[in-house]
């Protein structure tokens, strides 16, 4: 009878324990995966920074009573069995799960902890530039969306672009994940023109959106601009005098002048004069400027007959030569006709 030496039997007995480990943390693994995630654009993104508000879902091998969601408190901490509170904001997903392996690595013999994020906090952006109210926004990840948020949604929440706007070379300035500030260019003509949403970012919390001042722009961009979903829905003009609805109206961005009169029904046929409007418009320094424009329904978009129209702008309508004359004389006839009345009165009642 063979005998066999006693290591042997010893190297089976790990090498099973051995096997039963790798099963067991491959089961842990197959589970944690079927926690639910975020959408990939976030549960991809490697430099999200933790923060106060973040809610988490923590899984601890071989240790499932400490299994649950932890949210990060005000002061950047979460509590956790054993050590109590750990601080955790300012760290990326990989670098907290660091953290809490170290930290339990004197209470357990094989730390290893999942850590996924179920739901992040509401995060704060800046938007400033050739929008139509510029400012700080707060967004939040509805429930059961599937998109993070993006700089188009920004862009909505400040009101859409101007018509001032150059959407070639707007700018995401990011202080994420390392000290120095990023500056990312984006171009949304080629989102216009090729519909390529890949310069659609997602945003993080502190992003700050700069929209700059285009030099110059062609009556067609103005018109593509116009239709685009970064672009408010409507501006609202006022047009008084001689028409028969005067009073503020709301047309699409970039409209024309000339649309803008027939949406309060065109001239008024008998009193206005329909050769020339005036604009008044006020400018963003503050300024007030007035300008006449000879007006024709013939023309397309252009700065000289039918200029596109801004937020707030008021085209007056003046009256035509026979209409001024005439209310003039009437004017200047009305005291004679009080005199008159009562003449005019007396003679009835003789008869």
């Amino acid at each position: 009878m063979k005998v066999v030496p006693i290591f042997i039997y010893f190297g089976i007995f790990l090498s099973s324990l051995f096997s039963v480990e790798v099963q067991a943390q491959e089961a842990f693994e197959s589970s944690v995966s079927a926690l639910p995630t975020l959408p990939a654009a976030l549960s991809d993104d490697s430099q999200y920074v933790l923060g106060s508000g973040d809610r988490l879902h923590l899984s601890f091998f071989n240790v499932p009573e400490y299994d649950g969601e932890k949210q990060i408190l005000v002061d950047g901490s979460v509590n956790l069995p054993l050590i109590g509170k750990l601080s955790i904001a300012g760290l990326t997903l990989e670098a907290a799960k660091q953290r809490l392996e170290f930290s339990y690595s004197n209470y357990l013999r094989t730390p290893l902890i999942s850590i996924d994020l179920v739901a992040p906090r509401p995060i704060k952006v800046g938007v400033s530039g050739e929008v139509n109210r510029p400012g700080a926004y707060e967004i939040s990840l509805t429930d059961g969306s599937n998109e993070w948020p993006t700089v188009v949604d920004a862009i909505q929440l400040s009101g859409g672009i101007t018509d001032q706007a150059n959407v070639r070379h707007v700018e995401i300035h990011r202080f994420q994940a390392s000290p120095d500030e990023q500056v990312i260019q984006i171009d949304f003509w080629d989102v216009l023109t090729t519909g390529n949403i890949q310069n659609d970012i997602t945003l993080r919390h502190g992003d700050a959106i700069y929209v700059p001042t285009a030099a110059t722009l062609t009556p067609e961009e103005l018109t593509q601009l116009s239709a685009a979903n970064f672009s408010p829905d409507s501006i609202r003009v006022t047009v008084v005098g001689e028409v028969p609805n005067p009073g503020a109206v709301n047309v699409p961005p970039n409209a024309p002048l000339n649309q803008a009169l027939l949406a309060a029904g065109g001239f008024d046929p008998r009193r206005a004069r329909t050769d020339e409007v005036e604009l008044v418009r006020l400018n963003p320094d503050g300024t007030v400027s007035q300008r006449k424009i000879a007006v024709g329904f013939d023309q397309g978009i252009n700065e000289d007959g039918n200029p596109s129209l801004r937020n707030n702008d008021v085209v007056l309508v003046g009256r035509s030569a026979s209409t001024a004359l005439a209310d003039d004389v009437g004017g200047a006839l009305a005291p004679l006709g009080v005199i008159l009345s009562p003449i005019r009165l007396l003679l009835n009642l003789l008869d």
